[in-house]
């Protein structure tokens, strides 16, 4: 009923300020959104579009200072809105700067972002695309990283450091949790193609429908195998997995779409990132994609302090089962999406890989070995 007499009153000043349906068109739509939502205070509705881009940059300059960059210390809107005030120019209302607070949150560009999960605001991170993943570090031979090579050489070996500890973790994690991992090295090498971000995944997570309990090797129940071969069923599910240390809101529909294109041929994509997703707004985006195109998302919760606290990855993956346990208390994982399932593999499109990955040839023997040995077994290097 608010917006209603709101709509009516903005009728009344558009017909007067215009006084037809030209004008109406010429004025009307640029302070819609400012009046609905309490742009300005009465006082100062004279000049509706100046004052919304004056407020819009006002802001982009005053909230990196105020917000905090942790989002547990997220900022209430009431809070903001109070601390923001102190510095702005203009007389805006609470309603005026709370609708710029939730539009200003959805803009990758501008520095306030909310919380996915609660009514606060944190400073987003500026985004850096060129460490979110292991491939474009190793790819600077192919031009992809001009801006990394006159880089610091030691933020570029911590960069892949963090990104190697992240891969030793999300291995650990599924072996302990009953699914196998197998890792596309050599794809993602400096003479390798850059197509090949689009066409081979960092890990390959194998499910075996015909084991018994969870462990570092399992029995695959014979008859139950032979049963499904007979029907031309696979004994396992594999899904492609792409690993990422820092989800962005500039970065994210490219993270996304290379793992859907890595997992065409699999049962099921899966988008793992390190770092926790705690923009709202990044979090609705990913979860509207998935439920498009059914590519899993998952946070293991892993802020860059917490990569840099971890043992080296030989550690990691070579820890004591006390040593394990305290690493795998660390993780929040947090699951965005959950990964749409196909029955079938293209086994056409595995094929194609076989014929052009040493790597995808080597998945296949490991897992032929396994079938004929009745057992799953971790895959190891020959």
């Amino acid at each position: 009923m608010h917006q209603s007499g709101e709509s009516t009153s903005f009728a009344g000043k558009s017909s007067k300020k215009a006084g037809g349906r030209g004008d109406f068109l010429k004025y009307g739509f640029l302070e819609l959104d400012e009046l609905w939502a309490g742009e300005l205070d009465e006082s100062d509705t004279t000049n509706g579009a100046d004052f919304r881009m004056s407020l819009r940059n006002q802001l982009s300059e005053i909230l990196p200072a105020l917000l905090p960059g942790n989002p547990s210390d997220s900022l209430k809107g009431t809070e903001l809105i109070r601390l923001t005030r102190l510095q702005l120019n203009g007389n805006y209302s609470d309603a005026s700067l709370r609708y710029h607070f939730s539009i200003m949150s959805c803009d990758p560009a501008s520095p306030i972002a909310k919380v996915e999960k609660g009514q606060g605001y944190y400073r987003r991170s500026a985004a850096l695309p060129a460490l979110s993943g292991a491939q474009e570090l190793l790819a600077l031979t192919q031009g992809r990283l001009d801006d990394l090579t006159a880089a610091d050489h030691d933020m570029v070996d911590l960069a892949m450091l963090r990104i190697r500890k992240f891969r030793a973790v999300v291995t650990r994690y599924y072996e302990i949790n009953g699914r196998f991992p197998f890792a596309f090295r050599k794809a993602f090498g400096k003479e390798s193609p850059i197509s090949n971000l689009w066409k081979y995944p960092e890990l390959v997570l194998v499910d075996w429908e015909t084991g018994g309990s969870a462990d570092e090797e399992m029995s695959l129940d014979e008859t139950m195998l032979a049963f499904k071969q007979r029907l031309g069923i696979s004994p396992f599910n594999l899904h492609a997995a792409r690993l990422r240390v820092q989800p962005s809101l500039l970065t994210y529909r490219e993270d996304f779409f290379q793992t859907l294109a890595v997992s065409m041929w699999a049962q099921g994509g899966e988008l793992i990132y390190a770092a926790p997703i705690e923009d709202e707004a990044l979090a609705d985006s990913l979860r509207r994609l998935s439920a498009n195109f059914g590519v899993g998302v998952t946070s293991f919760g892993l802020t860059t302090e917490a990569l840099d606290d971890l043992p080296r990855p030989a550690q990691i993956l070579n820890a004591h089962p006390r040593e394990t346990e305290a690493i795998m208390a660390k993780l929040e994982i947090n699951r965005i999406a959950t990964p749409r399932h196909r029955s079938q593999l293209d086994w056409a499109a595995l094929s194609s890989m076989r014929n052009e990955s040493e790597e995808a040839e080597k998945l296949v023997s490991w897992l032929t070995r396994c079938i004929d040995g009745r057992r799953a077994e971790a895959y190891k290097e020959e």
